[in-house]
Parts: structure tokens; sequence; C-alpha cells
């Protein structure tokens, strides 16, 4: 079985600070790679950040760079998103999605296999 639980969630004046986290729960294996996707009102759900669990190489959309850092804790089985100099533009719904086997894009979210339900961060201006 596995499961992704996110958290880390809330509002944020713009400007601020958070910190997502992703539980993963797996069986046998950490998955091989592990992406953040946002999802705001009316918009598709677009790639925020990746990483390759074994080389830790990172990827992120362009709005994000120099702002949000993906990072993970094998020990913990979890993935965090640290989230700085917030805008209201940042304001979605995130999830965090796994993948074992292959390799993964930020663009491509049919790359994922496994997804969260998701924690929600609004940004006032």
């Amino acid at each position: 079985q596995v499961q992704l639980v996110e958290s880390g969630g809330g509002s944020v004046q713009a400007g601020g600070s958070l910190r997502l986290s992703c539980a993963v729960a797996w069986r046998y294996s950490r998955p091989d790679c592990m992406g953040w996707f946002r999802q705001a009102p009316g918009k598709e759900r677009g790639g925020v950040a990746r990483i390759f669990t074994r080389s830790s190489n990172t990827d992120y959309a362009d709005s994000v760079k120099g702002r949000f850092t993906v990072s993970q804790d094998n020990a913990k089985k979890t993935l965090y998103l640290q989230m700085n100099s917030l805008k209201p533009e940042d304001t979605a719904m995130y999830y965090c999605a796994a993948r074992w086997g292959g390799t993964c894009s930020l663009l491509r979210l049919a790359d994922f296999s496994y997804w969260g339900q998701g924690t929600q961060v609004t940004v006032s201006a």
C-alpha cells in the first residue's frame, strides 16, 4: 500500500513563509521520483518542484525558482517544500506525488502514479 499525506498548509501574508510536508508510506522501496504540484481555482494542476530521490537532483518551475526549495528526509520518509517570499499568486491547493521506476518530469502529471489529498495554501496581499 502506498499513501501520501500532505500537511503544513495555511494562510500567510505576502512575503511570508510556509513549509509543506508530505509523509510517504511505502512497503518495499522508496519512490524514485517525487514532486510537488499545485492547482488554483479555475486553473489546471501544474508542477512546482521535482526531486530524484537517489541523486537528490531537483527541478523547479520558473515561477518559484529562488523562493521554493524541495528536500527529503529518507529516515522520516518525508518530502518537504520550503516556500519563502510567498506571493498571492502562490495561492493554491498543493499536492505531493510519487513515482516508482523510470523517470519523471514536473511538466508531466501522468508520470506520477500516486498522489496525496492536498493541503491548501492561501497568501494574502
